[in-house]
């Protein structure tokens, strides 16, 4: 391993753990703004954790994107609180790296910020994510939660067709809701990024010289 390639590693861990805090203090109230032509209702984050502590809905927007969903509220509810184990430089490497920013592009195809629509998608997902990865677990509630800012799901203008692309491929039914609903791909995002992050290269140099 280069002395060139351990900084840039280091330098991503770093920045990443700076990021983090640099947004610590910062939360989107409204996680989801349903936009679709005329219509525009937006969800609460307590709405959604309401919901997923005690099953019940109270707001008209949830239950829409529920009833949308392609999955049982059961289903959707416990989806969204799973957790699953990550390590966050890791995470960071993998988001950083052009796999990951075209991992969140794909993402974000009509889930973006409310304002800067698709200009700092990227940039917004990504900090939720590590944010969220900071203790070592990521959810889908936990993710949407550190949101930085409100996302809306676009449907209008013939640009944005409010649906989303499904990260894990062959775990929905083809041509159903569960392939493009927005629940449905909150609730297999944290398995993508568990599954796609990247361990430290010089644990893998060590372990191979452990063997010679």
């Amino acid at each position: 391993m280069t002395k060139t390639l351990l900084a840039a590693l280091l330098a991503g861990s770093a920045a990443a753990s700076l990021l983090g805090g640099t947004l610590a203090a910062q939360a989107s109230t409204h996680p989801i703004r349903w936009n679709s032509g005329g219509a525009v209702w937006s969800t609460p984050q307590t709405a959604v954790d309401s919901f997923v502590a005690t099953g019940e809905v109270n707001d008209r927007g949830l239950a829409g994107g529920l009833a949308r969903s392609g999955w049982s509220r059961e289903e959707v509810r416990a989806g969204l609180s799973k957790s699953y184990t990550v390590d966050l430089a890791a995470v960071s490497r993998f988001l950083y790296a052009d796999a990951g920013i075209k991992f969140l592009k794909y993402a974000t195809a009509s889930y973006f910020p409310f304002a800067s629509m698709n200009t700092y998608a990227v940039q917004a997902l990504r900090s939720a994510i590590l944010k969220d990865a900071a203790d070592g677990a990521i959810s889908a509630v936990g993710i949407m939660g550190a949101l930085p800012v409100d996302f809306r799901l676009a449907d209008f203008c013939n640009t944005y067709s409010g649906a989303q692309n499904i990260c894990a491929e062959g775990s929905c039914q083809s041509g159903t809701a569960q392939c493009t609903s927005l629940f449905s791909w909150y609730v297999f995002l944290p398995a993508c990024i568990q599954a796609n992050q990247v361990p430290d290269p010089l644990d893998r140099l060590s372990s191979r010289r452990g063997m010679w």
